[in-house]
């Protein structure tokens, strides 16, 4: 599902875009502000992550900030990603969820 909304055959409310990364709102919100940051490059999660994708990986955690302070989000926000079926990964391609907005919960299970 990502790849076709990378490739703009899926619309998405899009926050923001550059050569190897796109975010977008998520369309079931956990928090006030609540978006997914995609690589454009297909790797199945953060177990595929290898020496020949992580630069992609580590412009996710670069443009994080940018796309924060952009949704305004200055008080602090959470990066989260799942893997597998036991970490609730629904879609098959790896996704970072940035989420904040109000005081998040420090529980995370």
């Amino acid at each position: 599902m990502f790849c076709k909304i990378i490739n703009g055959d899926i619309p998405c409310s899009k926050v923001y875009e550059d050569d190897k990364i796109l975010a977008f709102h998520d369309i079931n919100p956990q928090a006030p502000v609540h978006c997914l940051i995609v690589p454009k490059v297909h790797i199945a999660s953060a177990d595929g992550i290898d020496e020949t994708n992580a630069d992609v990986v580590a412009e996710v955690f670069m443009a994080a900030p940018i796309i924060a302070k952009k949704l305004g989000l200055t008080r602090g926000y959470r990066i989260i990603t799942n893997i597998g079926e036991d970490g609730c990964q629904s879609v098959k391609h790896i996704h970072f969820h940035l989420v904040g907005g109000r005081q998040l919960s420090e529980t995370m299970a």
